[in-house]
């Protein structure tokens, strides 16, 4: 099956990001594709190469960056949204891209099942 990814929620503040990932692993090791994950909303705050949780905590950021690399994920990080939260090309962490809501459209044609995560 191939699934697109909808993250809406930020990093820190809800565990949409968490729940996702996590859904992604799963996903992956079952043999599913997944086609890309797309952050929207305060979502976009899970791509900032700024953030820097304590040491005792876990690295959501780094976390999507290893997994883009590993698995070749498209992690797409909505343009407005990002923006609006002065987020540019030159603070996104690894795997991250910027672009438009029509990747999330085309996840939604391509894929077989686009799940969300978060309101």
């Amino acid at each position: 099956m191939k699934f697109g990814i909808l993250v809406s929620e930020g990093p820190y503040t809800h565990q949409a990001s968490d729940s996702a990932y996590q859904f992604v692993m799963a996903a992956l090791a079952k043999g599913h594709e997944v086609q890309r994950v797309f952050f929207y909303h305060d979502g976009v705050n899970n791509a900032t190469r700024l953030t820097e949780p304590p040491q005792d905590d876990r690295h959501i950021v780094n976390r999507w960056s290893e997994l883009a690399d590993k698995h070749k994920v498209d992690l797409v990080v909505c343009v407005a949204a990002a923006l609006r939260r002065g987020i540019k090309d030159e603070v996104l962490a690894p795997g991250f891209r910027i672009s438009g809501l029509g990747q999330l459209v085309d996840s939604g044609i391509k894929c077989d099942r686009l799940v969300t995560f978060g309101d």
